[in-house]
């Protein structure tokens, strides 16, 4: 049974949109292509769903390198790879302790419903390696041309950076032009990520093709 969900114009002052429902790939999948997201509030709570206004994008026109990360990709022996260690990826974003924060939205159902995405080819992730090892990372949905980025993580100094830039020159290539950030975080916004209304995100996400495939550009 597929899930109708309101029109993300009904979203109260902080976004929230929905209560209740499920993680499937049906429900997701119907999610995404309406501008729409699960936000788990807390695990005492039935699941959340969003449709922020304003909301976040990275548009690839404005996108920038600051300098320091310029200065650092000249001398890494970092490398990265698409999907790949998915499942390593989603567990370090869920676990990996960020300053500020004092607990994590990804939760289990989260974690399998996302794995579940990948499994199905309707999500993907980018790692970020060196000398073998694992040390930073992202990963989102990819639903044809809708591309979002969910969480990413880091181990060492620039890898969820160097995952970041890996994944827009890649979907520069593909002829995409814009990713859905969902927010804007510090990181997002020194990489020229900027916040857009809804009105606005919605007209270009309609724009987009979600049986569009672009999950060839996924392949390492």
């Amino acid at each position: 049974m597929v899930v109708k969900f309101p029109n993300v114009e009904e979203a109260n002052e902080d976004g929230l949109l929905a209560i209740g429902g499920d993680l499937s790939i049906t429900t997701l999948t119907e999610a995404y292509t309406h501008g729409i997201f699960p936000w788990p509030v807390s695990e005492q709570y039935p699941l959340t769903w969003f449709a922020p206004n304003p909301r976040g994008i990275l548009e690839f026109v404005n996108y920038k390198r600051p300098k320091s990360f310029e200065k650092f990709l000249k001398k890494t022996d970092y490398y990265a790879k698409f999907n790949t260690d998915f499942e390593a990826i989603i567990l370090h974003c869920a676990n990996v302790k960020r300053k500020h924060e004092s607990g994590t939205w990804i939760n289990q159902a989260i974690i399998d419903g996302y794995i579940n995405m990948f499994h199905n080819g309707l999500a993907y992730c980018v790692g970020t390696y060196e000398k073998g090892e694992l040390i930073g990372g992202l990963y989102g949905v990819s639903i044809g041309e809708i591309i979002s980025g969910e969480s990413m993580f880091h181990l060492k100094d620039n890898a969820s950076k160097f995952a970041l830039n890996f994944l827009v020159e890649h979907l520069q290539k593909s002829g995409l032009k814009w990713i859905d950030t969902q927010m804007v975080t510090p990181l997002l916004k020194s990489f020229g990520g900027k916040e857009i209304s809804r009105k606005v995100f919605m007209n270009k996400l309609k724009q987009l093709s979600p049986s569009c495939s672009r999950i060839e550009i996924f392949d390492s």
